[in-house]
């Protein structure tokens, strides 16, 4: 039942437990499934670091049902995966019609295993009428259990062969049947409408259409400063105990640097109350762009509330105005840091090996001084954080030791509950050296800068031209912290479990 009770075994991986977390997440945003940490209930998810990445299916056993999250597990695809068995799945390759869409090649199977593949008979599990998922996380690999004589599984349509076995996210169908298995309505609960796309137009709003669909489009050309549209959802509820909302959608500016796009969220006292308050949660202004750009605004709403959209004309002459599109609102942190990188493809044909972009500098919530750098390989990217001298590095511990960054490159589908998106988290630790002034760059003068600590190999050239990675050309990158949740134990803190 939702949400589902968990603990977080002192055996983990500390990695293990924010990646269990952000897996959490997920599930909120393409689900109605929430989590919360255990109070008195018999039956709970025991989260440890056994051997292997393994769980029982279903609801099985009470006082703790063990799923195993071990070192070489703490990747987000593979904690989802293991969550949705203990939420009733079954592997993807064993559906009983599996034989229309996969030949098992026995001969290549490890002997002793033959039992992994036996089908399931259609009186034991159901496919909710949802077509075979090639794109499952629930998919096994080609390879799975080989005794090295060749693939175990071939696809009968080839184009995914090499696709079977993806360890990104959940897919598109998995987040479907995942609905249609617990009877998620379309109704706001436990963050059912998470990442659920709102267009409630107001007035003076115009729907424009291009190649790939719609967008929203305020002009400026005409009018008189001051003049407005506005742009409202419906009114909407929070569920969650920790009151946190993001709001994400693109915008194009084609207007005048004076015109603004202001972000309000309009909150209701109760079902009585049919004015509400707004208040402004943040504002877009200055010069045109030339590209779509990514935005979120923390909303942190605790009431019923209702966000809106407002273009205002500025002074001075317009051409064009403010373009929305692809509005995304879920019950989950926005990133920490969003680096949109235009024209990512030419870049990495025609920069140095090993150009760096960096972000601006930021601050963590505990106060320490930060930056993430995307690196420039030709046929690869790097992701990286870099820690900087700060206002606050008297006031801080040193090292920065036990924080865990996550970075993520957007899957730039519409629709927030069908993206695959990547990511990767790492904790630091003692080998980092991630010490105050102890860095060997200088960063415009104004400050110092660490090691860049990350992932070399992120993401690759030809995963870029996979799902929408790369949208317009250009590709975003995400970065997300989580401030010191590791230092105490989960099962007996359950305010910092929750984090």
């Amino acid at each position: 039942k939702s949400p589902v009770p968990y603990v977080l075994d002192k055996s983990l991986d500390l990695n293990a437990k924010g990646v269990i977390l952000r897996a959490f997440d997920q599930f909120r945003v393409k689900s109605c499934i929430d989590f919360k940490p255990r109070d008195t209930e018999e039956y709970y998810l025991s989260f440890q670091n056994l051997v292997g990445c393994w769980s029982y299916v279903g609801r099985t056993f009470l006082n703790g049902q063990e799923l195993s999250i071990d070192a070489g597990c703490d990747h987000i695809a593979i904690v989802e995966h293991t969550i949705l068995h203990a939420l009733g799945f079954y592997h993807e390759e064993i559906r009983h019609d599996r034989d229309d869409y996969v030949q098992i090649n026995f001969d290549n199977v490890i002997a002793g295993q033959e039992g992994y593949f036996k089908k399931l008979g259609s009186d034991l599990s159901t496919t909710h009428n949802v077509s075979y998922d090639y794109l499952s996380v629930m998919h096994s690999g080609k390879n799975v259990l080989s005794n090295g004589n060749g693939s175990t599984i071939i696809t009968k349509d080839h184009k995914f062969q090499n696709v079977i076995g993806q360890r990104l996210d959940m897919s598109p169908r998995d987040a479907q049947k995942l609905k249609l298995l617990y009877k998620c309505s379309n109704q706001m609960s436990s963050c059912a409408q998470s990442g659920k796309r709102y267009y409630h137009i107001v007035f003076n709003l115009i729907i424009l259409g291009q190649e790939t669909g719609y967008f929203i489009h305020a002009s400026t050309s005409s009018g008189q400063e001051g003049d407005s549209a506005w742009l409202g959802t419906k009114i909407m509820s929070t569920q969650r105990e920790c009151k946190v909302q993001c709001l994400q959608f693109y915008y194009f500016h084609s207007g005048n640097e004076s015109d603004e796009l202001n972000i309000w969220i309009r909150e209701f006292q109760d079902e009585h109350d049919t004015r509400g308050t707004l208040r402004l949660m943040g504002q877009i202004t200055g010069p045109p762009t030339s590209h779509w750009k990514l935005h979120h605004v923390s909303l942190n709403a605790t009431k019923n509330f209702q966000v809106v959209f407002e273009v205002r004309k500025g002074a001075g002459n317009s051409t064009g105005g403010f373009s929305i599109d692809d509005i995304n609102l879920s019950e989950t942190e926005c990133p920490h840091v969003t680096l949109q990188i235009d024209n990512l493809g030419r870049l990495l044909n025609t920069s140095t090996f090993g150009t760096a972009i960096y972000s601006p500098r930021q601050y963590s919530k505990e106060g320490y001084a930060y930056r993430i750098a995307a690196v420039l390989y030709k046929t690869f990217l790097g992701m990286y954080v870099e820690i900087l001298s700060g206002d606050n590095d008297d006031q801080l511990e040193w090292p920065c030791l036990q924080k865990q960054v996550t970075f993520q490159m957007l899957d730039q589908t519409p629709d927030m509950k069908m993206q695959m998106s990547k990511q990767w988290s790492e904790v630091t630790h003692e080998t980092h050296n991630l010490s105050n002034g102890s860095g060997n760059n200088i960063y415009f003068v104004l400050f110092y800068g660490g090691i860049l600590v990350g992932y070399h190999y992120f993401a690759f050239l030809e995963e870029l031209q996979t799902r929408e990675f790369l949208k317009g050309g250009s590709a975003i990158f995400m970065f997300k912290q989580i401030i010191a949740f590791v230092s105490k134990d989960p099962t007996t803190d359950k305010r910092r479990s929750e984090k």
